[in-house]
């Protein structure tokens, strides 16, 4: 995506214009209240809105929302009917903490954070999120059952997306990593979405010093790897955390490159 010009928001640590703002809409286990970590900096969305709105430079303010698999579901009973219906109810609540938000919304894909942050207690009380483990509810951070079977996990997907497009003219987005992906919807069926954006965590770096030139760094062989059966010449290729995911510190936060030219 072309950058040129002035523009309000400026890249800190690599110097440039910005190109745009993702910021959390909401974290399944704030809205089940038992957690407390929420992610979103309305100076940085104004920032980014402008950009885009005065001079018409970036995508303006986009979300996500952290998911919580069908483990930490409070009414999990091993379906795929009730992972459908898990997943419409998150999709209902981000589109409402969208709707509230102070900045306007402006980029159209809302994704769905789907990962296994491990030990980050201030995000959620279960180390996998439900994707993995059957907990006892959702904050109780117990397991009761450690399977859940890959279509129950891909039903709860296709649900939130289901509802996101009955519900508003948003489409659906998958934030991941292929192994990531792999550990929690296999490697059959259940594993491929073609059809669905994405935005990769992988690979990554914790340097600063090579910026991305097309889907690599610059002068070497790091370059975004996506998944569910997508590669980086698909047109739902959006975005790479080329640095600041995976707990690739680099002092700063999280650096990501979006092909412009495939915003739906």
């Amino acid at each position: 995506m072309p950058l040129h010009g002035h523009a309000a928001a400026r890249l800190p640590g690599i110097g440039g214009i910005d190109g745009g703002y993702i910021g959390m809409a909401g974290n399944w286990a704030t809205w089940q209240r038992c957690g407390t970590k929420e992610i979103w900096s309305r100076e940085d969305s104004a920032a980014a809105n402008i950009s885009l709105t005065r001079y018409h430079q970036g995508i303006g303010t986009g979300v996500y929302w952290f998911m919580g698999g069908p483990g930490v579901d409070p009414d999990y009973n091993g379906t795929t009917g009730r992972a459908h219906a898990w997943g419409a109810e998150q999709a209902a609540q981000a589109l409402q903490e969208i709707a509230h938000k102070t900045t306007q919304v402006t980029y159209p894909v809302v994704f769905m954070d789907i990962e296994l942050p491990g030990h980050a207690p201030s995000f959620t009380p279960a180390d996998d999120n439900g994707w993995t483990n059957v907990y006892t509810s959702p904050c109780s951070g117990r397991i009761s059952d450690s399977h859940i079977a890959p279509e129950v996990d891909r039903a709860e997907l296709n649900g939130f997306a289901a509802y996101l497009a009955g519900h508003s003219a948003n489409k659906a987005g998958v934030y991941s990593s292929p192994a990531i992906w792999s550990q929690i919807f296999g490697n059959g069926s259940a594993a491929l979405i073609p059809h669905t954006y994405e935005w990769t965590y992988d690979d990554d770096t914790s340097s600063l010093a090579r910026q991305p030139a097309g889907w690599c760094l610059s002068g070497t062989r790091t370059c975004a790897r996506f998944f569910g059966g997508l590669t980086a010449g698909s047109r739902y290729a959006l975005m790479w955390q080329w640095s600041g995911g995976g707990g690739t510190w680099n002092g700063f936060g999280d650096f990501d490159q979006i092909d412009g030219s495939r915003t739906p």
